[in-house]
């Protein structure tokens, strides 16, 4: 077993999970960003990490040239298995029309008549692209096939490059809208999703997602979708409360679901809710109605590149917070309303307009995404993470917010290694 010596660490973000101050949810303690720091990789794993004047020896030594080091990005949140393009959609709605879910039908058409081939190759270059601006752990959704055959297409390919390395969780998200060809008959296209779909899917997948919004999947609906995925052992997610008070979040938080995304549009009710998960994680099936396969928190995730696109009020990520809720910073990698990968663009804006501290966003980014997809292993790099770091051309962190839009990745590493 060779070993990494990794010296001239200006700042490391460690984020250290030990180390969390219970009495500041969300919050980056000292103690967990180390200055004039090293760190030790053995077999793709932290091994040690301190002061570099107490590092151990090492097979071999690495310079990072008094660069800050962070983990890698976690990105909860992505749609990254379609063909086509939506840039005339984007552009008529920068000129005033209004972002209806409709438009995710074009791109379906689009991913169906897409080769297995080419499908692959797109969302191969998504992963590597994703990948150079530091992200290191990707989650991505199936749900611009809708039909059996073409959902069943992109979990196999979802499932073939996790077993590859490259891509680290895949969603069912077969409740993404009702297709056309069940234009008028919504509940009989829930009775497939639930029925013949999942049954093809679920072996490939992790995860269950339901749009519940208006234009898409109500609340009735979508508890239907989601007590199917749950009945097969499958982790809940929700697209709620994006275009309005849509009931997902509500959803969500009752039925113990891992993460909630977007929720743009929240009540007082809403915020509560999802911070009683926090401060009272309860373990799977306890509760009056709850179906989670695992324990946790519901993890509001927030997408603020998509908030942008769309014009869309920001998450309230700042009051979410502040009530005790736990939040992620994630991408929502999409053809339509948020195309870009880039997660320090996220965190970035996050900053400068969510108003959340530049320790808020980081830890959001990485722990939040990590816990939003129930992974321990990624997210932080305490001894025994996987060894995954975003290298920033840069002394330190707050230079993501300090100079916006830079681009500031020097290199990253995964599972041990830099990749090219």
């Amino acid at each position: 077993m060779t070993s990494t010596l990794l010296t001239g660490i200006s700042e490391l973000w460690t984020l250290d999970p030990a180390l969390d101050d219970p009495a500041r949810p969300g919050g980056v303690g000292d103690e967990q960003v180390l200055q004039e720091a090293a760190l030790v990789i053995e077999d793709g794993l932290i091994a040690w990490t301190g002061p570099v004047g107490q590092a151990p020896p090492a097979d071999d030594i690495v310079d990072l040239g008094g660069r800050a080091v962070l983990p890698g990005w976690v990105d909860s949140h992505s749609h990254l298995i379609f063909d086509g393009d939506r840039a005339a959609e984007f552009e008529a709605r920068m000129a005033g029309q209004a972002y209806r879910a409709g438009g995710i039908g074009i791109t379906t058409e689009a991913t169906r008549s897409a080769t297995d081939e080419r499908l692959r190759t797109l969302v191969r270059e998504r992963i590597a692209e994703a990948a150079r601006g530091g992200t290191t752990c990707l989650e991505t959704k199936t749900g611009y096939g809708l039909t059996v055959a073409d959902e069943l297409r992109a979990a196999e390919l979802a499932s073939a490059l996790i077993a590859q390395g490259e891509l680290g969780e895949a969603t069912f998200l077969g409740a993404h809208l009702v297709p056309r060809e069940f234009t008028g008959r919504a509940e009989a296209y829930v009775d497939l999703v639930t029925g013949p779909m999942l049954e093809e899917v679920a072996a490939h997948v992790r995860w269950i997602d339901v749009f519940c919004e208006e234009g898409a999947f109500d609340p009735e609906q979508s508890q239907r979708v989601l007590r199917a995925g749950a009945a097969v052992g499958l982790g809940l997610r929700v697209h709620g409360n994006q275009l309005g008070p849509s009931g997902g979040v509500a959803l969500a938080a009752r039925l113990g679901a891992a993460s909630v995304d977007h929720a743009n549009h929240l009540a007082a009710a809403d915020i509560e809710a999802l911070a009683a998960t926090a401060a009272h994680p309860t373990a799977p099936g306890e509760g009056p109605g709850r179906l989670a396969v695992d324990a946790g928190p519901t993890v509001a995730t927030v997408l603020p590149a998509c908030d942008l696109s769309t014009r869309a009020p920001l998450a309230p990520a700042r009051e979410l917070l502040d009530a005790g809720a736990v939040i992620a910073i994630a991408s929502n990698c999409n053809p339509g309303t948020s195309y870009t990968s880039a997660m320090s663009f996220c965190v970035t804006t996050a900053v400068l307009q969510m108003h959340l501290s530049l320790a808020e966003a980081v830890r959001a980014a990485t722990r939040g995404g990590a816990l939003a997809l129930r992974r321990t292993d990624v997210g932080h790099l305490a001894v025994g993470a996987r060894a995954d770091l975003h290298v920033l051309d840069a002394p330190a962190a707050i230079h993501l917010a300090y100079r916006p839009g830079m681009p500031l990745t020097h290199q990253v590493w995964k599972a041990g290694h830099p990749i090219p």
